[in-house]
């Protein structure tokens, strides 16, 4: 294993000549020691045989290894039984996946959320609730980490202690875990579900390591739910590729004046299912309630007032004086009524006693 992860530190050595020099050569310890002419013999290329002899020299196996061990990294190539049963049937699998995290990768559905990392406060809501009912229901959330949609849906996930798998564009080191401003989220997720990549230690995210990423958190899944995406958004790509792999494609349908409901809009026209709730995602992957974990609770109202506001509120944010004003009662009632409906999970106070409903 300890060849194979230096191997793949040398750029070009990608998942289909990793095949080939292990067709030709058997281990990757055969491969590491193999002279130029054999290099040159097992089809890679003159140039990649090349590249291959001359920087090896500069790389030390153990000492690679060493640094994997200590950030707690595993290993897992393509023929491994932890490799993700989905992953496999897509076109261009990666050869080898690092994981932090002790989350089994084939022992729950997965499904995606992905969108714009600019977003509103109804997208940022609607990746909470999805989230959030998608975990309830048994299902590993996954998504890359970015800033906006994905890390609404990853938080989501987890605070409703459920299991979220990110994908990253880069090497999963503390040093190189990117966008920065998640590095504590990378942790929370680590303890929860797994972290994903199949950059070796010390690779920094680059342009071309994102859309290469996009394709692993497609593969991974089921489906594929796109909220908020601009007409050129990443999230379209990933989209994309989930359908080239013949997943289901799910959106979240936006105002019509956003730019930011451009792409997840036209997603819908050429045929995405629409999603205004988990359930229509769990009909359309025939996820029915007997072939989940647990079920989705139910808000069941305990008191009058409970009742009255469940049907006041939604997702669009609205204070409490105009809650008082349309349930008809004391701000003092409806600010204890919502305190508790807020510990059971069923409002959330986003700021300045505006409630809206998860």
């Amino acid at each position: 294993m300890k060849y194979l992860n230096a191997l793949n530190k040398i750029t070009g050595v990608g998942a289909k000549k990793m095949q080939m020099l292990l067709n030709f050569f058997e281990t990757g310890e055969n491969i590491w020691h193999a002279s130029l002419e054999d290099l040159k013999n097992s089809s890679v290329g003159e140039k990649l045989a090349e590249k291959i002899f001359l920087e090896k020299n500069d790389i030390n196996p153990d000492a690679e290894w060493d640094k994997m061990q200590k950030e707690n990294i595993q290993l897992i190539t393509l023929f491994d039984p932890q490799y993700p049963a989905l992953l496999k049937e897509i076109t261009n699998p990666p050869f080898i996946l690092y994981k932090k995290g002790e989350l089994d990768l084939n022992s729950s559905p997965m499904i995606s959320i992905v969108g714009s990392r600019r977003y509103t406060s109804y997208g940022s809501q609607i990746a909470t609730s999805l989230a959030k009912d998608l975990t309830s229901a048994g299902i590993v959330v996954v998504s890359g980490m970015a800033l906006g949609i994905d890390t609404f849906s990853h938080r989501g996930a987890l605070d409703n202690a459920g299991k979220t798998i990110a994908v990253l564009g880069d090497s999963l080191d503390d040093k190189n875990i990117y966008p920065r401003n998640n590095l504590n989220l990378s942790r929370e997720i680590m303890e929860n579900g797994a972290l994903l990549s199949e950059y070796p230690i010390e690779m920094p995210a680059g342009k071309l390591t994102f859309p290469a990423r996009n394709r692993i958190v497609a593969g991974l899944s089921l489906g594929t739910i796109v909220i908020e995406a601009g007409e050129k958004s990443g999230s379209l790509i990933t989209a994309n590729m989930a359908l080239e792999y013949n997943r289901e494609i799910f959106s979240v349908p936006g105002s019509i004046f956003s730019s930011l409901s451009y792409g997840t809009n036209n997603l819908i026209k050429n045929g995405a299912r629409v999603v205004t709730g988990i359930k229509d995602v769990l009909e359309e992957l025939d996820l029915s309630q007997e072939n989940i974990i647990k079920e989705i609770s139910p808000k069941n109202p305990s008191t009058k007032e409970e009742e009255i506001l469940l049907k006041i509120l939604s997702t669009d944010p609205l204070h409490i004086d105009n809650i008082a004003k349309l349930a008809r009662l004391q701000t003092a009632i409806c600010s204890g009524a919502l305190s508790m409906m807020e510990i059971k999970g069923w409002v959330k106070n986003i700021g300045g006693q505006n409630y809206i409903i998860l």
